[in-house]
């Protein structure tokens, strides 16, 4: 296949687009919704017909699936995004791999770790890793390089994203031991979390700290992706999670702070947004959009508004969905169309073209806005 993917040819629409997304994080409405959808290696993947473990194995693979990913985005999707990369893509094994976890490869899906804190002992003998010696870390950082001259010897003209990185703390706790183990520790044995949660901390941080040594920079915007907060109080949230990615967003979040969570998040909408001031935050497709606009507007930009289970179907099928999206989400700006978190393996890629092009056509048409009963969120439940 051809390696030489240029933006130049679509520098105009790139142009269009980053207004549209600086008049978003303005909480102005643009010309149309700004569009961006999250697709990734397993939905190319299953595009292209390409055995998903393969793909993450592979290095050439990835790349050949990930540059036809990029031109099937600028030709056929066509949403707002502004920027093309090509990256190391390890899958959802971060944890695993800093705290040598074993690694299971199932054929055509992500790979994923084993459990490796089963009891509170578990947790005193966990170290936390010093990256410039930890052999998950450093096999990671060869991978790049590696990447990286594949890429050049290939003659892919884009930047090789990378840089290893664990989940913040709850996440990446439920990673080691399983969701079900965490939650009930929280109120059985407390002090075993918050020492776990410490330790996961240290690490987060010392990863930071590390890319940026490597790289020679200093990161002043982070985003995390705090999937399992929907499935805790707001209480819990504060007492365990929150003093903790705190700490991230004030040491590494000078000019940026997003946020992923799977949802729902609903009643954490308000915290996040007059707490931890995030900047922008991709809501998962099961929390409301009506709630994160009546509670984040004006303070903190939203992307998402679909859910995958909406999009597996034919474009009318997804209709309905839109509809409401782009009539909460449109007025008043600090919106972007988009699903909800990752777009997965086996969406309907002929309804995603469809809808970004519906969205933007009812949105630049205020009257069918109207008609489709455009708010701000004020009054919904």
């Amino acid at each position: 296949m051809p390696y030489d993917f240029d933006l130049e040819p679509y520098r105009e629409r790139i142009e269009q687009s980053a207004r549209r997304l600086e008049d978003a994080f303005a909480f102005r409405e643009s010309d149309q919704v700004p569009t961006f959808i999250s697709v990734g290696g397993s939905f190319f993947c299953r595009l292209f017909g390409v055995d998903i473990a393969e793909y993450y194995q592979d290095r050439a693979l990835m790349l050949e699936v990930q540059l036809r990913g990029l031109r099937w985005c600028f030709e056929e999707l066509r949403d707002d995004r502004t920027d093309a990369s090509v990256y190391l893509d390890i899958g959802p094994i971060q944890e695993g791999l800093v705290f040598g976890a074993e690694i299971v490869r199932p054929d055509d899906t992500s790979p994923w770790s084993r459990h490796i804190i089963l009891a509170p002992a578990d947790v005193e003998r966990l170290e936390v890793p010093d990256p410039a010696t930890n052999p998950g870390v450093q096999w990671y950082y060869r991978e790049l390089e590696r990447t990286r001259r594949l890429a050049r010897d290939r003659g892919i003209r884009l930047r090789v994203g990378g840089g290893l990185g664990i989940h913040p703390p709850l996440s990446a706790a439920c990673a080691l031991a399983g969701p079900e183990r965490i939650f009930r520790w929280m109120y059985e044995c407390p002090e075993v979390v918050e020492r776990l949660f410490d330790k996961l901390h240290d690490t987060f941080c010392r990863l930071v700290e590390y890319r940026d040594e490597r790289n020679g920079t200093r990161t002043t915007s982070i985003g995390l992706a705090d999937d399992h907060s929907a499935f805790i109080s707001e209480a819990m949230y504060r007492k365990f999670e929150m003093p903790r990615v705190s700490a991230i967003y004030q040491r590494y979040g000078r000019d940026g702070r997003s946020l992923h969570a799977d949802g729902p998040n609903d009643h954490l909408f308000a915290l996040y947004a007059n707490e931890l001031h995030l900047t922008d935050m991709d809501i998962g497709g099961f929390s409301d959009l009506a709630v994160a606009k009546r509670e984040m507007h004006g303070k903190t930009v939203i992307h998402g508004g679909l859910n995958c289970k909406d999009l597996y179907g034919d474009f009318e099928a997804a209709r309905p969905a839109v509809e409401r999206a782009v009539a909460i989400g449109y007025p008043g700006g600090g919106y972007v169309f988009g699903v909800g978190g990752e777009t997965y393996a086996g969406v309907n890629p002929e309804t995603l073209v469809r809808v970004v092009e519906y969205a933007r056509e009812i949105s630049r048409n205020r009257t069918d806005a109207g008609r489709l009963g455009g708010h701000d969120g004020e009054e919904m439940e």
